[in-house]
Order: C-alpha cells, then structure tokens, then sequence
C-alpha cells in the first residue's frame, strides 16, 4: 500500500464530507446557471487553470526589463531645477534619512549631478524627454501610459528584481510571467505559454547577474515556469533528436516514460510528476514548431528595416523584441526580455548613449509593428527596471560625467497598448527626482493593475501553499490605478 493510498484510508468521514460539503448544490446551481453563464460571461472560457474575472483588455504581454536600473532623471524625468544645484549637497530634508547602499554611504558629500542630456516635450500630453538619445521612442508619446512614481522598498538588484517580476523580495516566488500562464494557459499548444530571452547589450562593462530563479513558477505547477530561447545553437537544450534517433523512436520512449510517470502519478498523486510529462510532450511538439519560429529569413526586409539593423543578430535586443513579436503572434501569453547594463554606478556618459541605442528603435518598431499587425490593442507592452537611480553621484563629478546609485523611492516605466491609457502621465516628483510629490505607484498597484487588464481581480487570482491562499500581490494593501487603463 502506497503512502497516498494510507492517506486516504485515515480520512475520517468528517474530512470526507467537508471536501463535498457542497457538491450537490453547487451542480444544481450550475445546471440552473449554465445558460446565463454562457451567455454573458464567455471570456471566462479559456485554457488555463482560472476562469477570468472579467473581461480582458490584454490577451498577451511583452515585458521589456531593464536590468540595472535605468536613471529616470536621464532618461524621462525632467529636473530643469538641478542645473543651478551642480556640485552642491542633496539637501538632508530630501534625503530625510533614506537609508543608503554600501556603494555612497560611506561618502562625505552628496554631490547633486543634474543631467547631462537636453531634453524636449514631445506629442500633445507633452511628455518630457531626452531629446538626444530617444530619437524614435520620443515620436511615441501619445501612444505610451507614462507611470512616472513606481517606488518600492529594495534597495539592491537581487531583492529589487526579485520583488519587481514576483511581488516579493525573497526569491522562490512565481514570476508575473507564471501567474499569467497560471491564468491563462497558452493559445498554442505546440509553444509554452511563458517565454523568457536574455538580450546581449553591446556594452557590458558592469552586468547584472540573472538566473532562472526569476521566470520560476515558484509554487504554482512547474509547467508555468518561463522556458528560456537561446540566441545561439539550439534555441532550447536537446531539442532537436541526437543524431540516428528518428521522431518515431524518439515518440516511444516519450510514450514508455509517460506510462511509467502515470504509474507514479496515480499512484503518489506528486503534481510534479504531472508536470513531467506534460514537459516531455511539450518538448516533443516544440520539436516542429520552434525551427519555423526562429526562422527570421522570412521576415520582410521592410521589417529589419523598422527594427534597426540588429535585428538580424542573434542574441541583440531588436533580434530579441522581433522574435517577442513572432512569439506572440504565434499564440505565447507571455513574453519576458531582460537587457542588461543599466547599473550606471559611473560612466553614465559613456554608457547610457549605448543601451539606449540598443532599445530605442526596436521598441518603437515593436509598437509600429504590433499596430499594423492589429495585435497592439489586445498585447501589453512593458519597458522598466527594478529601480531608480540618485540625483547624486557616486565617486567622482564632473559636467561631462557623472555616476548614479541605487534609488527605490521613485523611478519610471512606461506601458502601452494592451489596455493601458496612451499619453497618460501618472505620478509627479520634487525637482530632486527624489521624493513623490503627486500619485504614488507601488509596484504592488503595479501588478494589481497588469492582472486587472488580463481579466483578474488580484485578490482572487490565487493558489493554495502551505496553507495559505497564495498572491502575486502578497498581503499588503494593492489597487488598481484606473488611470493607468483607458
């Protein structure tokens, strides 16, 4: 007799009628309701494991994230103020205390450094911009949600990521990706629902590191994690037969292993081994569908054209936006690029000219192309990192450059598409970039409203564990910003 079967044998009959305490009536319900059900609620229908709460604005998301932190003070918040405060000391009422990385803290002065980028208004909602560096995305700024005071309490890259993509600092927690698939489920299934890639940045003078441990499925079922594309080789390890292995051999040992894992799995009832052979048989189909999909040779040159010239090598972040498109053309639910370098502790002169070069034709392009496609008012387009950076330097000043610690008290994101409200600017800070001055946005709010626009109330949307009804929003106050959504 097996553990599970022993389980079930010390059930007592109170544990036995609790579990179908309301069987019967929710099944005469349910046959009295059906009609209406149908008729009036059908988005509920999809593949995934939670019927949707409502009806959705986005059926797919593409989340571009900037790992490192991008300085918002030189990017998209403008402080025309701080050039007469150069060289001068943040004063101790706007710092008030914020507890310091080890990278400054131990500094004598915090020298104000204002940025060193002209900067223009752009479009009818008149969204300040870097003039210099965002030649392209600047022609957007009627079609982007500006969120200009996302604020969180970490303070260092790994907490910072982790709490950005999973609503919390610990690691070990399903990833907004996850949750979507959770949700969700996928529009294709010969693809994952949940696709991760890793974009080169053509300067790579101070990365971040990142791992699986941030597409993970934490505890929800292991089939929601983030299947990771390589730029190079096999677009997934062992995807492809080992040589003299055909697809029919290849078919009956994934049928013998699938019959001994359902052996298992019937008899300990272990979800992950439920997971296991759903992967085997992912893989199996992926094995026809991944080599079209990766095939780029039969995009148009009008498109390489729209995306940049890197967008025909592999591993770049236009190669990277280009096939987040095919991915999601092809029925992916959701699309996580990383892009790493934005951690401009120095050189931001040196640097920032580089990765915005890297991200801001393809973005852009990923817009253009999306609309013409007619994809872009159904697909969610997310470009941020983890946190901000500080009107102050780090280490040495001087006009020309200058660089910038970690800051979680304000930073900028922008989204579009997908529900979001174009030339929406949400959130205002003090002329130090440094404090909120007007609509505060946790990253909490941030989430509640990203699952509000897929169709989920974020207290609803849950998993039991250890307990515990599981959220991506944890147990902390979250709302919904209906200004964020048209």
């Amino acid at each position: 007799m097996t553990p599970y079967q022993r389980t079930q044998l010390l059930q007592t009959r109170r544990h036995f009628l609790a579990k179908g305490s309301h069987l019967l009536g929710t099944a005469a319900l349910a046959s009295l309701a059906s009609p209406l059900i149908t008729s009036q609620n059908a988005f509920a229908a999809n593949s995934g494991e939670v019927p949707l709460h409502f009806a959705p604005r986005a059926k797919r998301v593409i989340y571009l994230h900037m790992v490192g932190g991008p300085s918002q003070m030189d990017l998209f918040d403008y402080k025309p103020a701080m050039q007469a405060m150069f060289d001068k000391d943040l004063p101790e009422s706007i710092r008030q205390g914020q507890r310091l990385t080890t990278m400054t803290s131990g500094q004598s002065r915090f020298p104000i450094a204002p940025s060193k980028y002209a900067f223009k208004q752009y479009g009818e909602c008149g969204m300040w911009m870097n003039a210099e560096l965002l030649p392209y995305l600047s022609k957007k700024a009627d079609e982007i949600c500006w969120m200009r005071s996302l604020h969180t309490e970490a303070i260092n890259h790994e907490p910072a990521i982790a709490a950005m993509q999973t609503g919390n600092q610990i690691t070990g927690r399903p990833c907004l990706g996850s949750w979507a698939s959770y949700g969700l489920g996928s529009m294709n299934e010969n693809l994952p629902s949940f696709v991760v890639l890793v974009a080169t940045p053509k300067n790579r003078e101070q990365e971040q590191a990142i791992s699986s441990r941030l597409w993970s499925s934490g505890y929800l079922p292991g089939e929601h994690a983030g299947v990771s594309f390589r730029s190079s080789g096999d677009p997934i390890l062992y995807i492809n037969n080992p040589p003299g292995v055909p697809d029919g051999v290849r078919r009956r040992t994934i049928d013998g292993l699938n019959t001994l894992n359902q052996l298992n799995y019937d008899a300990i009832g272990d979800p992950e081994t439920h997971t296991r052979i759903q992967q085997y048989e992912m893989a199996f189909r992926m094995q026809a569908s991944v080599p079209e999909l990766t095939d780029i040779r039969t995009e148009t040159q009008a498109t390489f054209d729209l995306y940049g010239e890197d967008a025909k090598k592999p591993g770049s972040f236009a190669n990277s936006v280009l096939m987040a498109r095919r991915l999601a053309e092809r029925g992916v639910r959701f699309v996580q690029i990383y892009h790493n370098n934005w951690d401009h502790h120095s050189n931001v002169a040196g640097r920032m000219p580089d990765q915005c070069k890297d991200v801001d034709q393809p973005c852009a392009a990923l817009l253009d192309d999306l609309r013409q496609r007619g994809m872009l008012d159904d697909t969610l387009v997310i470009w941020g990192g983890e946190f901000g950076r500080t009107i102050y330097t780090q280490g040495k000043l001087s006009k020309e450059n200058y660089g910038r610690d970690h800051h979680p008290r304000c930073f900028t994101m922008w989204m579009a598409g997908g529900g979001s409200r174009p030339g929406q600017i949400y959130g205002e800070t003090d002329d130090f970039s440094y404090n909120i001055v007007r609509d505060p946005l946790h990253i909490r709010d941030f989430h509640a409203t990203v699952l509000n626009l897929l169709g989920y109330d974020h207290e609803r949307l849950s998993y039991k564990h250890q307990g515990l009804d599981q959220k991506l929003t944890g147990v902390e106050p979250a709302h919904v910003v209906n200004d964020l959504m048209a």
